[in-house]
């Protein structure tokens, strides 16, 4: 038996659909363990970006807002999709976090990403860390947004995360990553 996974190869590919915010194709692969073929579906985002911005107090800038999907009212960390044209998660998380929260930080630097949904989705989420954070501009709320801005002390995050209060998945993603910089796991600083 070979326990060696391999990756399954593409022998061809259509789109399927445009959704403004996503594309969803069909890809048809073959298994390397059976060498059957399957057609399998992916959805095509541009990366996602989450802001873990801390003030010099030790509180964490949250948001609540309400969530179509889940159709609940979240409390997340601030963060959103690349728009076109951004390259650069940080840039992204840092106006993303001034856009929903009027909050802007000393510094900024990507701590750790994740695939979003590896099993359907071909994105990434990044954790952006931004030190320093103080209210330095209004909000810049778009049309479709409605939010408010909750200060959480750091230390109460496991409790609200335990207690259920937390509960979307990348934002708690998100949270992890920031637990690990914390306890030293992840780089205090960008590599160069």
């Amino acid at each position: 038996m070979n326990d060696t996974i391999q990756p399954w190869k593409r022998v061809g590919t259509r789109p399927v659909g445009s959704f403004r915010i996503f594309n969803i194709r069909s890809d048809l692969r073959v298994n390397p363990r059976t060498g059957r073929e399957h057609d399998l579906f992916v959805i095509e985002s541009v990366d996602w970006v989450n802001a873990c911005a801390i003030t010099p107090d030790g509180h964490l800038v949250m948001v609540e807002q309400f969530r179509h999907g889940s159709e609940t009212v979240e409390l997340e960390v601030p963060g959103g999709m690349m728009d076109p044209g951004e390259t650069d998660p940080v840039a992204t998380a840092v106006r993303e976090l001034q856009e929903e929260t009027g909050y802007t930080g000393e510094s900024a630097h990507a701590i750790a990403y994740m695939h979003a949904n590896a099993a359907i989705m071909n994105n990434r989420c990044h954790t952006v860390l931004v030190t320093g954070a103080r209210l330095t501009c209004p909000r810049d709320l778009d049309n479709g947004e409605d939010i408010a801005v909750r200060m959480v002390p750091l230390d109460d995050v496991p409790r609200l995360v335990a207690a259920g209060r937390i509960r979307h998945s990348i934002a708690l993603a998100a949270l992890h990553h920031l637990d690990l910089w914390r306890r030293g796991y992840l780089p205090a600083t960008p590599s160069a």
